[in-house]
């Protein structure tokens, strides 16, 4: 039996936006719902055009809604939702123009400066006009080598209204992790930052600066930003062909109110990037008015943000979550930016962050909720968190030890939603709502006007047993394309070569006979011991449990015409693996999962890599104790991980 962590309350629930919501379309189309979660999500499943043309209206997108719904396709991503409705999607961000606080920033030493709407649009202004002076043009990129500042946003911002197509990584990708992402999209600017902080240590990027122009010859404009708080770096390299300019002197330009131009609703919006460990990295390209009615739709319905919220999510400018925070500003919300480490100087920095900003929505990933649970196992609820309505949580399985850790020592009364998705749609599949019960270990359940399912190999739903999530539904947040990819050869790969015209996600999950959703792992990564599938997140919550493991990896290697399970730990400070931890990890497996989830070795590594955005990467591994190559090591934040797990002498017997 599922487990109730938290259940709102009668009066939450009429305060919630989604009760608003329901009230809206029961008056305009005669129907009862009853605050239940189900019917809703039933009706907007059968009903998905007619939703999305209802919540333009209710959510007030600015813009022109054409009045045709659908314009519908034999081919799955071809189905076009609002056909010839135009909107901008700057505009829709820079929805108040006041004195009130649109965006705080944070960095890790704890430099905090503020940006109020008013200022927000003036300087959004004025980099629309230094895009003009340089001959900018719509469909133009424009990519962002840059931390996650108010700078940041406000190049995103400009360049969105003037229907240029914006992609970004963040500073802690190696400059050929930069090359190898940009030069596939030919971007003609580059806004980059002098340095950034990572952890107490400063990091100059501008010496990164000629190799990425020498390898992007597409890039003649250069706009160099001084990281907030700090010294500028000055660039000490001649560029020639190159027109640099100063963050500062973009700031000097005189600039009249904005001139929004509407473009239409498929209008290319961003290039967002695969993790590329598997490969080289692939380029998604996103629409303006997909994404814009999706975020509104997760933000105000399912995570219940209101005008003055703040919102805040630990994240870095290369994340797919970056994109979703800065679309909280469509919903008339305040949002707060951190750069740096999350634990620096202290495992709790951003629940300090959070009582301070009055945060209203806490966004972190499941990994980081993880490491405050071990470094903090007695917080109490340490802080009162008045203001907290939700947490959320993404990035990889929440453990039901960390939902458990939410409520005993964060706080009781809070909505824990945990969300999964992916860059693929830059939104979620599956996630929270204001109505239902949070059970531990569960996501609430599927998003609105999504038919989000799960599949047995031969396409048929599942409930209760492990399958591949998918999604039987048309959404206005499917990927247009990727770049470069004539005939839509790698897009169709990706995403519907293993259903017909179904969306393939390439998550392993179960659906729970309550509608709530659990998610095992990615398929690529499930092991098959004995041509049996198994989750590895149901290995790693058992794992999780342990003090004296500070964290952990599991693949499955090939060996004797079979798969055996290895699982990789990192010891925490002070702690060894003895016979008696070793003997205990495996019967709490066992005893908790299953006999054929209990690794044939278990083995002691000094780090587990991973990619930028923290994502563990099994595969890569997988690939190493293998002995196959390492397709694309730049994806990696520590490569040099990689390293401890060649050629080990445990592997050989």
């Amino acid at each position: 039996m599922s487990k109730k962590l938290w259940q709102p309350s009668l009066i939450e629930k009429r305060n919630s936006n989604l009760f608003v919501f329901e009230n809206y379309i029961s008056e305009k189309l005669n129907k009862k719902f009853n605050r239940n979660y189900k019917k809703l999500l039933n009706w907007s499943i059968k009903n998905s055009p007619e939703f999305w043309a209802r919540f333009w209206d209710f959510s007030e997108i600015k813009g022109t809604k054409s009045k045709k719904k659908f314009k519908r396709s034999k081919t799955f991503y071809k189905n076009l939702f609002l056909p010839g409705s135009k909107l901008n999607f700057g505009e829709n961000l820079l929805s108040k123009n006041n004195q009130e606080k649109a965006i705080t920033f944070i960095s890790e030493n704890g430099f905090r400066e503020e940006r109020s709407w008013r200022q927000l649009n003036l300087n959004t202004s004025k980099i629309l006009k230094f895009f003009k002076k340089i001959n900018i043009k719509k469909g133009d990129r424009v990519a962002a080598y840059m931390p996650n500042t108010i700078q940041t946003v406000e190049a995103f911002i400009a360049t969105t209204s003037l229907g240029c197509i914006w992609s970004s990584c963040g500073p802690d990708f190696g400059s050929k992790g930069v090359i190898e992402r940009f030069s596939q999209i030919n971007p003609k600017v580059l806004f980059i930052t002098d340095q950034y902080f990572y952890n107490g240590k400063q990091i100059d990027v501008l010496k990164r600066l000629p190799e990425i122009l020498k390898s992007i010859p597409s890039i003649k404009n250069v706009v160099i930003s001084n990281y907030p708080g700090k010294k500028f770096i000055k660039n000490r390299d001649k560029l020639k062909k190159i027109n640099l300019f100063k963050w500062n002197s973009l700031m000097q330009i005189n600039s009249k109110k904005i001139n929004f131009e509407k473009f239409d609703f498929e209008t290319e919006l961003a290039i967002l990037y695969s993790s590329g460990t598997t490969g080289k990295p692939k380029c998604i390209c996103h629409r303006s008015g997909g994404v814009l009615i999706q975020h509104k739709k997760e933000h105000q319905l399912h995570c219940n943000i209101k005008e003055n919220d703040n919102v805040f999510y630990f994240t870095t400018c290369g994340w797919m979550m970056w994109n979703w925070l800065v679309s909280s500003l469509a919903s008339k919300a305040s949002i707060v930016l951190f750069d740096g480490s999350p634990m620096f100087k202290s495992s709790d920095l951003l629940l300090k962050i959070a009582q301070r900003e009055k945060i209203t929505l806490f966004g972190i990933s499941a990994k980081y909720l993880d490491a405050l649970r071990k470094f903090k196992p007695k917080l109490k609820y340490k802080y009162k968190l008045n203001k907290l309505r939700t947490i959320c949580s993404t990035g990889s399985p929440l453990s039901e030890e960390s939902f458990r850790y939410v409520y005993k020592h964060i706080k009781k009364n809070v909505h824990l939603s945990s969300i999964s998705g992916g860059t693929d749609i830059v939104s979620c599949f599956v996630l929270g709502n204001s109505y239902q019960a949070v059970n531990i270990g569960e996501i609430q359940n599927k998003g609105l006007a999504l038919d989000v399912d799960v599949f047995s190999d031969a396409g048929k739903s599942l409930k209760n047993i492990k399958g591949e999530l998918v999604c039987k539904n048309p959404f206005p947040s499917m990927p247009l394309k990727f770049w470069n990819d004539k005939n839509d050869i790698k897009f169709k790969k990706a995403y519907f070569n293993r259903f017909k015209n179904i969306w393939h996600h390439g998550d392993y999950a179960e659906i729970k006979k309550n509608g709530g959703f659990i998610i095992h792992g990615r398929s690529d990564t499930t092991l098959n011991p004995g041509g049996v599938r198994l989750g590895t997140a149901e290995i790693y919550s058992e794992v999780e449990k342990f003090k004296e493991i500070n964290e952990s990896i599991v693949v499955g290697q090939s060996w004797d015409n079979d798969v055996r399970i290895v699982l990789f730990v990192v010891m925490s400070k002070n702690f060894s693996l003895s016979t008696e931890l070793l003997n205990k990890i495996k019967l709490q497996i066992k005893k908790n999962a299953s006999p054929r989830h209990v690794p044939s070795k278990i083995i002691v590594v000094k780090d587990i890599p991973r990619t930028k955005s923290g994502k563990i990467v099994e595969l890569a591994v997988k690939s190493k104790i293998e002995g196959s190559q390492i397709k694309n090591i730049e994806a990696l934040a520590n490569p040099e991980a990689l390293e401890q797990f060649s050629n080990l002498k445990e592997l050989s017997s």
